[in-house]
């Protein structure tokens, strides 16, 4: 019997084959990691450019606003590079074009415009657009140059709230638990609260448990300067120059059918019905000026002197009702405005109210009994913030004067009334990448 030999099998061949298999395997895994890091490294690199590219972009607008405030007066027309030409900035370069969209509402003064940059870095290119026009102090619920009146300090206490934009180039006074619905900005870094007189700064916004006051978006300290002006030129001119110009003492009734009573002694006016003025202008001039009714149309009123309000200056057509409405009012003192003391217990005034030199106040403020609400649909803009009513400093009850409502008239932003004056700086109304 043979025994068969067992041939054993080579396997050799076979560890050179998974072998190769291995290496193969290790081989494109290596490729697709060096693939992965290429296309990593070029997104990173991409990123790169197209972020530098943007920031170049958005020099490019802040250049647009910069040259916009230069200008002695909004310009007229559209401009490319105004500056001279395409600048280089940080290994690119930007281009802007701002494109004049006109006059916005009839006697406004505000233009619009829209400030496109483009950035570009390498072979990245990006398109920023900014909508801008010019600012103007009806944009404002509330502004004042100093919340002081005759060197003391006017405060925000427990009954008020405010629901629109607010400003002062000092500090805000705090008594007890106001309201501040909307942009609150100072130019002061810090607020004074009441009831221990200390001087809070940007750190400490509440002094419990005595003053809490509720600050819904916040309060911006550190805020430019906005300087007021001491006359209303645009408004005495456009008065005299198919408006309604008057010399001393004058009364206006305002009424619902558009037109308006006038009394003045120099024209020989006694309560004499006539139209608004077309353009919406009428000035007072070495006088005071007494207005109070019901406005159907756009009107800005001012005067030298003071400007006196006894009673309520409410609009025909409701914006808050109808806010298709465009009863518009606008009221300029180059003194004070004044809510006489005969006033009612609770009036409305519906304007943007402007007090050059010096205040919105109520007459004999600090005479009790006190007031029911003073409410303001528009708002006040003063150099000195001025009292409306006074309250018992250890109770915080109101003892004379108004409670205040003041709410802000949204659409004194895009349409505010006419000829009020500008701030000489822009506002972005709208941004967006193209």
């Amino acid at each position: 019997m043979y025994n068969t030999p067992i041939k054993l099998k080579n396997k050799k061949g076979s560890t050179l084959m998974l072998s190769l298999v291995v290496i193969v395997a290790l081989l494109m895994y290596a490729a697709a990691f060096i693939s992965i890091g290429i296309n990593q490294s070029l997104l990173v690199d991409i990123f790169k450019r197209r972020t530098a590219a943007f920031n170049i972009a958005e020099a490019g607008l802040d250049h647009a606003i910069v040259w916009l405030r230069s200008q002695s007066s909004p310009p007229i027309g559209d401009r490319t590079n105004p500056w001279g030409s395409v600048e280089s900035l940080g290994g690119g370069t930007y281009s802007v074009v701002i494109a004049d969209l006109g006059m916005v509402g009839a006697s406004t003064g505000i233009r619009r415009y829209k400030v496109t940059s483009t950035g570009i870095f390498g072979n990245a290119r990006r398109i920023l657009a900014n909508y801008v026009q010019v600012d103007n102090y009806a944009r404002y619920l509330w502004f004042t140059d100093r919340e002081v009146f005759d060197g003391s300090n006017v405060w925000f206490n427990t009954n008020d709230t405010l629901n629109g934009p607010t400003h002062t180039n000092g500090h805000f006074n705090i008594a007890g638990d106001p309201v501040f619905q909307s942009e609150v900005r100072s130019v002061d870094d810090y607020l004074r609260y009441y009831n221990n007189g200390n001087n809070i700064n940007s750190t400490q916004l509440t002094n419990a448990p005595y003053d809490e006051p509720t600050f819904e978006e916040g309060v911006g300290f550190g805020a430019e300067t906005i300087n007021m002006p001491s006359q209303a030129l645009s408004l005495r001119s456009a008065a005299a120059s198919g408006g309604i110009y008057l010399q001393g003492n004058s009364r206006v009734v305002l009424n619902s059918n558009g037109t308006m009573n006038v009394t003045n002694s120099k024209k020989k006016w006694n309560n004499k019905n006539m139209s608004i003025p077309a353009n919406g202008a009428l000035f007072v001039s070495g006088g005071n000026l007494t207005i109070s009714g019901t406005l159907n149309g756009r009107l800005t009123v001012g005067a030298s002197a003071d400007v006196v309000i006894p009673n309520s200056i409410v609009y025909a057509d409701n914006p808050r009702v109808n806010p298709a409405s465009d009863d518009t009012m606008g009221i300029i003192s180059e003194s004070d405005i004044v809510v006489d003391d005969s006033a009612p217990s609770n009036m409305e005034i519906d304007a943007c109210a402007m007090a050059l030199n010096t205040s919105f106040m109520m007459e004999n403020y600090w005479v009790g009994p006190a007031k029911g609400t003073l409410t303001v649909y528009g708002g006040i803009i003063q150099d000195e913030r001025g009292p409306v009513g006074t309250f018992n400093g250890s109770t915080g009850q109101k003892v004379s004067g108004y409670s205040k409502n003041y709410s802000y008239d949204s659409r004194l932003l895009s349409s505010p009334p006419p000829f009020m004056p500008t701030t000489g700086d822009y506002i972005t109304l709208s941004w967006e990448e193209d």
